[in-house]
């Protein structure tokens, strides 16, 4: 699809067929329309599932032969996951499909009849309504090797997230039961400290084995690092552990399970990644990307998982869009609001970048000479919040060149036009 509002809006002809399509889980409604906005009879409710596709499809081409219709253009408002299936089936039929953004559904569904009542028949048809005014984009649906990585991103983050979890139940079951463990462990995900929580999980256990059984079994299972004394100490602690006393037999059990699906939650993120690593080799630029220092390989796998093709980008700028970094401000008259960013688009891809960014402020020589620039400069300081947004989008940038150009990062190339008061010397020495 064209990327002007101009453009999207000359495509719709007179022998062009809109279909505005209001998306549920079970059951889809559509209406249809011309160029005009003259709607073509009553709402069509089909299921979703393939019956239902293939009776929508013929229900279109009816329409499509009743009035002279030789162009079709389909709009959904992409409810959840919901429309993907109905969008690929489409496609897949050589259909053109666009999505409205749903904001816009719901402010300009009283323009029709000035009521705030809603239904479905209601809203296919201010969808219908939106398509032919050109208030759409063309979704992107990533193939190859690029929807195997988004995939792969997403479910690297699901693992992380019930992970994180995890631990936090550890040390919930260890603040119950034996709180006194930390203070001789200075983490339970250590060697040491998570064969202790395997083999001897309450102080009673503790207890009745004593350090010489408790230093026998790291010995088993530990190579280097044994302190006879650390075992002497925990053992010492478990005599004084104010945890509780009942209910031990669950806990035996409650623990056991946690670190069980600890170990496999470990197992599973190591085999994403890895299975992530191998499909960046296949992407074109990913290599010149990981020259910048700071940046790894869960910065660019996330990178490209949101973003896609490159190609299909003729300026970084629209990528920026993309991650809601533009900025937008109210302004009326004499009044100037403040300049914020719009915060639209993909939240994870500006995520990620956000969480870049700050270690490379912290580490990268360039980035952080950059960010005293911003926020001493005499003219138009910026806030140090304000700063690390603007160097997201030069972080943006910089990926971008990098990746199309096939190029290595340059830290000198990269802040020659900025006046850094003096730093550019010694950053290139």
């Amino acid at each position: 699809m064209n990327y002007t509002q101009n453009q999207r809006i000359s495509q719709i002809t007179e022998s062009t067929l809109i279909i505005g399509i209001d998306i549920a889980k079970y059951k889809h409604v559509a209406r249809a329309q011309n160029d005009r906005g003259l709607m073509y009879g009553k709402a069509f409710s089909f299921p979703s599932m393939r019956e239902g596709f293939e009776a929508f499809c013929h229900w279109m081409k009816n329409i499509m032969r009743e009035h002279e219709k030789t162009q079709l253009l389909v709009g959904m408002e992409p409810t959840g996951h919901y429309w993907m299936t109905l969008a690929a089936f489409l496609r897949s039929r050589g259909i053109p499909v666009v999505v409205v953004n749903p904001m816009h559904v719901k402010k300009s569904k009283e323009l029709d009849d000035n009521s705030p009542t809603k239904n479905d028949p209601k809203d296919a048809r201010v969808i219908a309504q939106l398509v032919k005014d050109g208030r759409y984009s063309a979704p992107y649906f990533p193939t190859g090797v690029y929807a195997e990585l988004r995939e792969a991103v997403k479910i690297r983050d699901h693992l992380s997230c019930e992970l994180q979890r995890t631990q936090a139940k550890v040390h919930n079951w260890l603040d119950r039961y034996f709180p006194e463990f930390l203070t001789v462990f200075t983490s339970w995900e250590g060697k040491a400290a998570f064969e202790t929580l395997k083999h001897f999980p309450l102080p009673q256990d503790l207890i009745q084995a004593g350090a010489f059984e408790v230093l026998t079994i790291w010995k088993k299972n530990i190579q280097r690092g044994l302190r006879p004394k650390r075992a002497e100490e925990l053992v010492e602690q478990a005599r004084h552990s104010i945890g509780l006393q009942e209910g031990m037999k669950m806990a035996r059990l409650e623990l056991k399970t946690l670190l069980t699906t600890y170990e496999t939650l470990q197992q599973q993120i190591e085999e994403v990644i890895k299975e992530i690593e191998d499909l960046l080799r296949d992407i074109p630029g990913v290599q010149y990307i990981l020259t910048i220092p700071g940046i790894g390989v869960a910065t660019v796998a996330g990178f490209f998982a949101e973003v896609g093709d490159l190609s299909r980008y003729q300026h970084p700028r629209q990528i920026q869009k993309l991650a809601g970094l533009n900025l937008k401000e109210n302004r009326s008259g004499k009044h100037r609001g403040k300049t914020r960013i719009t915060k639209r688009g993909r939240p994870r891809l500006r995520a990620l970048l956000y969480k870049a960014i700050r270690p490379l402020v912290a580490k990268n020589p360039a980035f952080k000479a950059l960010h005293t620039y911003y926020t001493t400069r005499q003219e138009n300081p910026l806030r140090k919040q304000q700063s690390l947004i603007a160097l997201c989008c030069r972080l943006l940038r910089i990926m971008f060149v990098l990746a199309r150009k096939q190029i290595d990062f340059n830290m000198n190339k990269m802040i020659k036009d900025t006046p850094l008061c003096g730093q550019n010397q010694s950053l290139a020495a």
